[in-house]
This record gives C-alpha cells, structure tokens and sequence, in this order.
C-alpha cells in the first residue's frame, strides 16, 4: 500500500497554485498528511511579478516577506480546512529548488499548479514543470484549470496507461493503491503504436491485422491481465483496455469519453530517446488533459 505522509505544494502566487493547494488540502486530510507549501523567489533584485491567473505582487529579497505573502495568499483556504501548513521560502531557480527541496524535505507528493494548454506550454512546462518531471524521483500531481474541486472521497475514475516500463509498472502500483483508497474505478490501459508506425496516414478501419498484429494483441492482453492483481476487484473496479493508436490520443480520448478524474502515468528520464518519449505522450497529456495527472518516474531511474 503507498503511503503519502508530506505533500510539497508550490506556490507562486498565481490562481493555479491556488488550485494546486485546493487538492493538496483535500489529499493531506485524506491521507493525513504533513502539508508543507513551498514559494522560490528571485535572488537578484526586488520584483513587480504579474503571473497569469494572479494579482500584481512586490517581492523582494527577504525571506520572510516572501513567507508573510504566502501567508496572506494561502491562509483563508488553510483556515476554511482547518489545517495549518509549513511554509518553505528560497531564493533561486525554480526548477533547482523544487526538485532540491522536494528531496531534502522528504516530500512523497509534490503538487504544481498548472498555467493551462497555451500559458503551460509556455511559460511553464518548458520552464520548470517538464525539467522536474524528468529529474525527480517524487511524484508529481499536476493541477490543470480548471479542475473540480476534489471532495471526499476524491478520484472515483482513475486511468492508468502503462506500456510496461518501470516507470508505468510504478505508476500502476500507486494507481492500484489511490484505487483501494477509493474504492474506485480503475482503467489501465495499453496503446500499441506499431500499425501507425509502419502505415502512416492509412486508416486504421481499412488495414487488415495479420498474424502478426495478431499476436502483438494477444501478448499484450497476456501481459495487461497479468498486471492486476486476484483479488483487486475486492477493493476496487479494474478494467484493463487495448487500444491501436498513437498512445497520448487514446489517453486523451479515454479521459474525455470515461470523465476519468485522475490520470496516473510513468515518466521517463533524462536521455535524448526518453526527451522525445516524453514531448511525444507524457508532455501532451499533461498539457491537454483536463484533469490533474500524477507522473512518476521509475525508482532506479537516475535518467
């Protein structure tokens, strides 16, 4: 069963990170765990910031006026959950100091909200949540807008891809376990890409499946079954799927036809192959999903 103890929330000030603290308090509560938030600052020089989503903020290079405007920020959420939260101030780069604090607090869950399909591709996937993504070990849960507020319970349809890597096998293995908490539905899916990739611009509909196709589809159904453990539809709702086609499209279009509620999926590491797996399915799916997805990396991944 995994375990969330410490939950890091980042916070920069935005009506995203707002959002991102929202599930972060529901998560804490419902795993009763230490919430910590966390706010990095510039160190250079005092700052008029404006984010997308958010107020225009004066910032210096104190630590303890950038913790008071977390404060201000985030405490009538805190208040009206009844919860009290650790607030961490640094000065740096973002993506450095998330991922640094992230492992020096012990963190299990780090939250970030996220700017949405146009502002998040811009201003912060490629700046920041992509680098973290592919460089921590923790597990990110990323908070698209906009996102229902989560109540208790939260999550009841959860999709998992996996294409049996490490990392997807890690993704299920806390899939299963958010499942059981639950008491959810579980979708765990696999896309096989191979069809697309030898017949570019054919429609699917009009190529005949060869024996080959064949038995890529039954090994594949061998495998996916095997992944579910005996008595899992005991504490949850398992459904394993199939699908021909580019894998980010069948995700995308599983989330959208199932109203799937979290999506939980494998991040590769840091190699030019894993970049381009990465930009090609993890990163559409973070950036269109309109709903939080939890990336993890395999545990023996160093990239």
């Amino acid at each position: 069963m995994v375990r969330i103890n410490h939950i890091l929330c980042g916070i920069d000030f935005s009506d995203f990170s707002l959002e991102a603290l929202r599930h972060g308090l529901v998560l804490a509560r419902w795993y009763s765990a230490r919430l910590t938030l966390l706010h990095v600052y510039p160190a250079t020089r005092p700052l008029v910031e404006t984010v997308p989503g958010g107020v225009p903020i004066f910032l210096g290079t104190d630590p303890e006026i950038a913790k008071e405007e977390v404060r201000r920020l985030c405490g009538p959420l805190l208040e009206a959950a009844g919860r009290d939260a650790e607030i961490v101030v640094c000065p740096g780069d973002p993506t450095r100091e998330i991922t640094k604090q992230a492992e020096q607090l012990g963190a299990d869950l780090l939250i970030l909200g996220t700017h949405g399909k146009g502002g998040f591709e811009r201003l912060f996937l490629g700046s920041v949540a992509e680098k973290v993504l592919r460089s921590t070990p923790v597990p990110v849960l990323t908070i698209p807008p906009p996102v229902r507020e989560p109540r208790s319970p939260v999550y009841k349809t959860i999709l998992c891809p996996v294409e049996f890597s490490g990392a997807s096998l890690r993704a299920l293995e806390y899939a299963l376990s958010l499942a059981r908490e639950a008491g959810a539905r579980l979708i765990v899916l696999h896309a096989i890409e191979e069809v697309l990739a030898r017949h570019e611009g054919e429609a699917l509909a009009h190529l005949p499946l060869s024996e080959h196709y064949r038995r890529l589809e039954r090994d594949a159904r061998e495998r996916l079954d095997a992944l579910i453990p005996g008595d899992a539809a005991d504490w949850c709702r398992p459904e394993t799927r199939l699908a021909w086609g580019r894998a980010h499209e069948q995700i995308l279009g599983t989330v959208a036809a199932e109203h799937v509620e979290l999506v939980v999926m494998g991040v590769q590491g840091r190699s030019a192959v894993n970049r381009w797996v990465f930009g090609s399915t993890t990163h559409r799916v973070i950036r269109e999903a309109a709903c939080p997805v939890l990336t993890l990396r395999a545990p023996t991944d160093g990239g």
